[in-house]
């Protein structure tokens, strides 16, 4: 899943940025609404964590403008009123959390919005004996608990939602890494190579060449 945070307090933004990559979430983060219209533009996100009070355009504003779109959008502000969340969501947001908030609860929202911004898929996932549990963050081989970094169990929970279809190394970059990531860099072949060790014999992954990878 990848979520763009637009939030004009750096620290906070690079807070929830951090709390959500520990989620193995890709997030990229802007500060104005302009600059969020402007990656909005470029970057395919699945979920806006987006403060209402923005410098520049308003985040207001910003709502109107992607409302209806492809990406899920969280709206985070002070004002908590029964009003302003029934503003914010007649803005077109889908949902609405008002400042200070629980981690937990922030996290659950946008988990939440991330099943509807893609095509459904259960939290088990389970192919060629792997079973990649997303709600406990958890992964077992045959029955065999794997300890995954964040980027490996992103990457594993792609190929698994593809359901033994292709997938590139460009859809990963896109769908497991921030927009800083070197398109060129080697990140998913290394990566690919921890997984396939840490999953252990006999692969599952397959490399597919020229194409992408895949779990039959």
């Amino acid at each position: 899943m990848r979520v763009l945070i637009a939030e004009d307090e750096i620290m906070m933004a690079e807070a929830i940025a951090e709390g959500l990559r520990l989620q193995a979430l890709a997030v990229d983060t802007v500060h104005d609404g302009g600059a969020a219209l402007q990656r909005l533009s470029v970057n395919e996100y699945d979920v806006l964590v987006l403060d209402r009070d923005l410098p520049g355009v308003h985040g207001d504003d910003v709502c109107r403008a992607v409302a209806g779109g492809d990406v899920r959008i969280l709206m985070l502000t002070a004002a908590g009123e029964l009003a302003d969340r029934v503003g914010g969501l007649g803005l077109g947001a889908d949902d609405y959390l008002a400042k200070p908030f629980a981690f937990a609860e922030l996290v659950a929202r946008v988990r939440a919005l991330g099943r509807r911004a893609r095509p459904a898929a259960p939290p088990v996932l389970e192919r060629s004996g792997l079973r990649l549990d997303t709600t406990h963050h958890e992964v077992f081989r045959d029955g065999r608990v794997v300890g995954l970094s964040r980027k490996e169990f992103a990457v594993l929970e792609e190929l698994l939602r593809a359901g033994g279809a292709v997938v590139s190394a460009e859809q990963l970059l896109e769908r497991a890494w921030d927009e800083h990531t070197d398109p060129f860099t080697n990140v998913v072949r290394v990566t690919m190579m921890t997984l396939r060790r840490k999953l252990g014999p006999p692969t599952v992954v397959e490399t597919v060449t020229g194409v992408g990878y895949q779990i039959r």
